[in-house]
């Protein structure tokens, strides 16, 4: 076995951050993380997408442990293929919150990942997926949007930026949601009071391990909470700037393999790839 890591959990989001553009990952990515288990470590995927569309992508790291979907409202266990924890969003507030908005910045358009395992993501007329390769099922009117138990609400806008839709909807939203942005046309509503980090910690506490042994990797503000939970909090060079702020330190990007530098530093060592890059400090 190979050196232990300054620490034992390693939490990557996915979208911008361990995967690129292509929803693909690099056989760099794919071996250092290989490294970081021989050593050792955990590795915890942290993301925004539902179990049902991380699936894949934990199949193809060979992952048969825990992974953190829907924004922290999921803890999915990928060798079981079950949920051990998941929380809902209440559709009343949902349909409340969607109206509080767009009497502020008139016509939305939204989508819902419903809950569960198989939970299907369903989008309203108008609205656009931001990754055109997930699959979606779309529905004839937004009541239809209802219809199952889910665990978040996307909403588009036809002209606002994703930052001011998001600033809109914390001053109007309140208690009824969480709202985070979590990339590229991906503002959501989720369960109040879930984030990121309430998953993250709950899947820590149930591997046994503390914010001490954590380093995160992000790239939008819906992985501050997770920087705030962590030791050591990493952003990509193509973050967003409010991620970046509140960074330890700040790497090269997705496409540039930006968490395989960073590991392959703390591993102390650069494998077939050449000599390390060093991260970039914010």
């Amino acid at each position: 076995m190979a050196a232990p890591l300054a620490y034992s959990l390693i939490a990557t989001d996915l979208d911008g951050t361990l995967l690129r553009g292509d929803d693909t990952l690099s056989d760099r990515s794919l071996a250092v993380l290989a490294r970081v288990a021989d050593a050792g470590a955990q590795h915890l995927v942290v993301t925004g997408r539902p179990a049902p569309r991380v699936r894949p992508l934990l199949d193809d790291l060979g992952c048969t442990g825990l992974a953190v979907c829907g924004q922290g409202a999921q803890v999915y266990d990928a060798g079981a293929d079950r949920l051990l924890w998941s929380i809902t969003l209440d559709r009343e507030l949902a349909e409340t919150a969607l109206g509080k908005i767009e009497a502020e910045v008139g016509e939305v358009y939204a989508a819902v990942d419903q809950d569960g395992v198989d939970g299907l993501t369903l989008i309203e007329p108008g609205y656009l997926m931001p990754h055109p390769t997930l699959p979606a099922v779309r529905v004839e009117r937004r009541e239809d949007l209802w219809c199952e138990p889910i665990s978040k609400v996307l909403l588009r806008h036809p002209s606002l930026s994703d930052d001011e839709l998001a600033a809109t909807a914390r001053s109007v939203v309140g208690s009824l949601a969480t709202v985070t942005m979590s990339g590229p046309g991906t503002v959501e509503l989720q369960p109040c009071g879930i984030t990121k980090a309430t998953g993250l910690a709950l899947a820590a506490e149930h591997l046994g391990l503390r914010p001490a042994d954590t380093i995160a990797f992000g790239d939008m503000p819906n992985d501050i909470p997770m920087f705030d939970w962590a030791a050591h909090g990493v952003a990509m060079a193509n973050a967003h700037p409010e991620l970046k702020a509140v960074a330890d330190e700040v790497t090269l990007s997705n496409e540039d393999d930006g968490i395989a530098v960073v590991l392959e530093r703390l591993l102390g060592g650069a494998d077939q790839y050449g000599p390390l890059t060093l991260s970039i400090e914010p």
